[in-house]
């Protein structure tokens, strides 16, 4: 499995699985990281592998000393999962 990138161009964190790309955008300023939308193509779903990319985005957002907004419902639903990092969350 291949490690999880950060597209600073492309603005998001990317995981490519065998040239399928699963991927969590996200809109950075000085203060805050927007994880705004994630994809995971059909074949590739169920795995694990969205949550992957946004464990990514958080640990780069507690690195940073970021807050993060959840404006994804995935992302949201991975905040229930991963209780350590509500502290840095922007409600």
């Amino acid at each position: 499995m291949n490690e999880v990138l950060n597209d600073l161009q492309g603005s998001r964190f990317v995981l490519d699985v065998n040239g399928n790309e699963v991927y969590v955008l996200y809109a950075e300023d000085k203060k805050t990281i927007d994880l705004y939308s994630t994809y995971t193509p059909p074949p590739l779903r169920g795995r694990g592998l969205a949550e992957k990319v946004v464990l990514a985005a958080f640990k780069h957002a507690k690195e940073k000393n970021l807050k993060v907004i959840p404006s994804c419902w995935y992302v949201r639903k991975f905040i229930e999962k991963h209780p350590e990092f509500r502290t840095i969350v922007l409600d």
